[in-house]
């Protein structure tokens, strides 16, 4: 690719006047990324491995929620043990928020790859190192405390590995198949939870329930260590992505030449705060329906409903699995029909079915709950599906990964991962079985509200960056056809320069 200068570092586009459109150069081929395949497959693969490692350890640790409340605090009540061990889930996102600004404003300065490299390894060594914890009866009240502190050094980095692994696919892909290459980040995710389930399940079935309080529970944390050497090795693999080179190679150029470029800090701060906000809230609401399906679901069933713990557990893994198939439907489908779309249908779908659901739920046979829990998966499908294709899109190259990791991990602190506390807390204290049901209606309406204020990216080239595409023919065609295509703005293409400009 053509080294040229940013026109517009902040990623907006300004109305340019008929004289600057006649002196701005047209795209060239030369600026037209076309993607190298098999990269983009290795680049899916590693972000897929390490978002399955992430939601492995989400999944084992909300399926063990009621067991390790008991071996962390024996002591108390039951319902206390419940409220401490999703406390401690719900821990793990205060420190995200940190993690994701962190990571992120490193990574826009070095590189994608190498952060993302060393976010796994502190994930994968955190879980690990949870399987290796003293129980309460050991060490007494630090055991809790060290928890939290494992459970915080999740937190941080997941915080950089959501957002780092969203923006380097959404670089890597081809602009008319951006949808399709980000939903495999959320179907191994989603794997990674159902897989986290299935260990559970076979350890509780296998060794029974005084096993798993005796020791068993370690198992499944100490798989991680494998499973995160094997991720690790696999993402070194890839290559930093071409986005974020040819960012790097345009501020070099913009500085030889002595053109002023604002420093992302402050690109953030000034100009981003609009889809910042619209980015919390759609993280919000998928978030929320996401984790009410999944790392609540299990306690819901077993505390509130009364099924028997590997009851609960097994009834779950069908409709993650149908929630992962779902998601690698609805990312391709959103690059022909659009995000906007997927979103309302996402969000209109959950204010609808979310009542009906749960007095499914609430009849407690095992067709009903089965049929509750797959209604439910539905409208997440819809909304988590297209979520890291969409947020990416709404973010300039040069502040993505940072702005990324504040608006995704904000909105995940304050109501994705609090939403089984929540939730729970709620359903004691109105002693509802619907309490979640409403919760999640107030949701979605509100996430209804906020997708009219998304631009429609699908197809389109990323904020500050060149077009992508799969074919050179393909790039001579989209050069050729540049000045009536739809899908192309040459006004906020970083083209710069003067017609002839080399």
């Amino acid at each position: 690719m053509t080294a040229v200068l940013p026109q517009e570092p902040t990623g907006t586009s300004r109305a340019a006047s008929p004289a600057t459109r006649a002196a701005r150069r047209r795209l060239r081929v030369s600026d037209v990324t076309v993607v190298d395949n098999s990269m983009l497959k290795k680049t899916i693969g590693g972000t897929a491995v390490g978002n399955l490692m992430e939601w492995y350890d989400v999944g084992v640790y909300g399926y063990l929620a009621v067991t390790m409340g008991a071996v962390f605090l024996p002591q108390a009540s039951s319902g206390v043990q419940i409220l401490f061990s999703l406390g401690v889930f719900a821990a793990t996102y205060v420190a995200r928020p940190l993690g994701g600004i962190v990571c992120g404003r490193i990574g826009d300065r070095v590189g994608r790859q190498k952060v993302l490299a060393f976010t796994l390894v502190m994930m994968a060594a955190s879980t690990f190192l949870i399987g290796l914890l003293p129980t309460y009866g050991v060490l007494g009240v630090a055991a809790p405390l060290l928890l939290v502190l494992l459970k915080l050094v999740q937190g941080f980095s997941t915080g950089g590995e959501y957002a780092g692994v969203t923006t380097f696919v959404a670089e890597h892909a081809p602009d008319r198949r951006r949808g399709w290459a980000a939903s495999f980040l959320d179907f191994g995710s989603y794997l990674g939870f159902a897989l986290g389930a299935v260990v559970v399940t076979l350890l509780q079935v296998t060794l029974g329930e005084q096993a798993m309080l005796d020791g068993g529970w370690r198992i499944p944390f100490l798989i991680a260590g494998p499973i995160g050497a094997f991720a690790v090795w696999f993402r070194l693999k890839i290559e930093e992505s071409p986005a974020f080179q040819a960012q790097q190679v345009a501020a070099e150029a913009a500085k030889e030449q002595g053109a002023e470029v604002p420093a992302p800090s402050e690109v953030t701060l000034r100009s981003q705060w609009r889809p910042l906000a619209v980015a919390m809230v759609l993280v919000a609401v998928a978030n929320t329906a996401g984790y009410a399906l999944t790392s609540y679901m299990p306690t819901y069933l077993t505390d509130t409903l009364g099924y028997a713990a590997t009851s609960g557990t097994l009834l779950t893994v069908p409709v993650l699995v149908l929630l992962a198939v779902l998601i690698l439907v609805a990312g391709p489908v959103s690059d022909r029909v659009g995000r906007r779309p997927l979103l309302w249908f996402g969000a209109g779908a959950l204010a609808v079915v979310a009542a009906p659901a749960f007095l499914l739920l609430a009849m407690g046979h095992v067709w009903s709950t089965l049929l509750g829990l797959c209604l439910m998966a539905v409208p997440v499908a819809c909304m988590v599906g297209v979520q890291a294709a969409t947020l990416p899109a709404m973010f300039p190259t040069a502040v993505r990964y940072r702005s990324m990791g504040l608006a995704y991990n904000v909105a995940l602190a304050v109501f994705g991962g609090t939403t089984p506390l929540i939730v729970e807390a709620l359903t004691q204290a109105t002693g509802s079985s619907m309490a979640p049901a409403y919760y999640l209606i107030g949701f979605a309406l509100v996430g209804a509200v906020a997708v009219g204020f998304v631009k429609e990216s699908a197809g389109k080239p990323l904020p500050g960056s060149m077009p992508s595409v799969d074919t050179d023919a393909e790039a001579k065609a989209l050069v050729k056809t540049q000045e009536k295509n739809p899908d192309l703005d040459l006004d906020a293409l970083p083209l710069g320069g003067l017609v002839g400009a080399r």
